[in-house]
């Protein structure tokens, strides 16, 4: 036991130096590296993009699964509870200068989610039932040219991905029957209706999980930014202030106040830019998995929804989280022991004992939409890894994750949750990074083929004016 309790905190502290300087500068220069190489490509053509995405919403396929239906199935995974308890958390450790770190990973992040959804379409195959299949394991397998080095870097990215999905799922449980019991609800019964909707819909695959998504995530964003904004308006008159020290407190050191212990500009740095990379998982490489499913004419088109996405994620939910404990001053009631309460104390304040039952109800939905979704992403892994018909029968082996979750197994193994992550991370963005000038190209025959894609586009707007 003292070996394993020795291994494990080796594999923390690992973990730890990981989520520092390493992942933040390979995530934020990544990031920052592909916007320049894809032209400011998410700046120079934001309206653009905004038109194929919000302005395609409600447009559906006759074949298929819809580009919307896929960015909402891939918007239920990285809309979740982290973006309720994860953003208070990056505040009471970072300051609320950390929101601004948030923001700036998130326009760079843009760049890299669309890479990686534009890389799973061009490289996604159809496997021996029919369906679209993709992800980082297919482009890494088959984009890098160094086939061993591709191959070896797919299988385990697979793996890993096959595997984290478990604790994952159990730590979703975890965080889902915290709040359920807060207001009351019984832990065990809670628990095995999450287990009962989501299997109802995962277990009937990727047309049906994007059926519910495509109604599921819209509300649950909605309900949230009408709550929060009720929260904003009720305390106007200090918005003003806590922008001012929302932006100062990204560039300057801030003292202790009230129940917050103060920070550093690099606390700020690392914790904004740690929780955005979690909330908006652009560079994870999950997105590629749902949306290589998608029925699309180019790579390039589907890889505007990953824009899309890390501006719904980040831009509105988890701004709109943030906004209200800084304006609210709950950040400045408790401490970093208890910082996923804030949300709870700012709707309180203006809802009374409503505010964190609405809060709980949402956090209910964001969690078994992100369940689902984690279920599909690992299938498809374990497909990959050892076939089909293995991974129709691994993908139970989630639902036992999720009921150890109810009933408090695993704990060892979330500490190991941070480090899986980043592995996740790292091996995908090795293939990002090799394989990026492929979506350099793509994104020259999208923009510039005569009478196809964006021309086309651009000539029918003009003609329908």
């Amino acid at each position: 036991m003292d070996t394993m309790t020795k291994i494990g905190d080796a594999i923390v502290a690992m973990s730890n130096w990981l989520w520092g300087p390493p992942l933040l500068i390979l995530l934020g220069c990544g990031g920052l590296f592909l916007t320049i190489r894809f032209g400011f490509l998410q700046f120079r053509y934001i309206g653009y993009i905004f038109s194929q995405t919000f302005g395609k919403m409600f447009k559906k396929t006759e074949d298929g699964i819809s580009p919307f239906q896929a960015c909402t199935a891939s918007l239920a995974a990285c809309v979740g509870a982290s973006n309720i308890a994860g953003v208070p958390v990056a505040i009471a450790f970072g300051g609320p200068g950390a929101l601004v770190w948030m923001w700036i990973l998130a326009f760079m992040g843009c760049a890299t989610k669309f890479c990686e959804i534009a890389l799973g379409i061009k490289y996604r195959e159809k496997n021996e039932v029919g369906e679209w299949v993709g992800g980082p394991m297919y482009y890494m397998k088959k984009g890098i040219k160094n086939k061993k080095l591709g191959a070896a870097l797919a299988f385990i990215f697979a793996l890993v991905m096959m595997f984290e999905n478990v604790p994952s799922a159990a730590a979703q449980m975890v965080s889902a029957i915290q709040n359920a019991t807060s207001i009351g609800l019984p832990a065990m019964g809670t628990g095995i209706a999450i287990i009962v909707v989501v299997a109802l819909v995962a277990l009937g695959g990727i047309k049906r999980i994007t059926a519910v998504t495509d109604k599921m995530v819209p509300i649950m964003v909605i309900a949230y930014v009408v709550g929060g904004l009720i929260v904003l308006c009720a305390n106007v008159t200090a918005l003003p202030h806590a922008l001012a020290v929302i932006v100062k407190s990204a560039f300057t050191p801030m003292a202790p106040v009230g129940g917050f212990a103060g920070s550093t500009i690099a606390a700020a740095i690392q914790w904004g830019a740690a929780r955005g990379a979690y909330s908006n998982e652009a560079g994870d490489g999950a997105a590629p998995f749902i949306h290589s499913a998608a029925t699309v004419d180019h790579p390039v088109r589907q890889g505007f929804f990953g824009v899309f996405e890390v501006f719904v994620d980040t831009m509105i939910v988890c701004t709109f989280t943030g906004l209200i404990c800084v304006v609210s001053g709950a950040w400045m009631k408790i401490d970093g022991s208890n910082a996923a309460t804030m949300p709870g104390i700012a709707f309180s304040s203006v809802f009374g004992s409503a505010g964190p039952i609405f809060l709980t109800v949402l956090i209910l939905i964001f969690v078994i939409s992100t369940l689902i979704v984690l279920v599909q992403v690992g299938t498809k892994s374990a497909e990959y890894c050892f076939g089909y018909k293995f991974g129709q029968i691994f993908r139970y082996v989630y639902f036992v994750g999720m009921f150890l979750g109810i009933i408090g197994g695993l704990e060892f193994v979330y500490r190991f949750l941070d480090f899986f992550f980043a592995l996740l991370i790292i091996s995908n963005m090795i293939g990002v990074f090799m394989l990026h000038g492929d979506v350099v190209q793509l994104i020259k025959e999208f923009f510039n083929t005569p009478g196809k894609y964006y021309l086309k586009d651009i000539a029918e707007k003009k003609g329908g004016k």
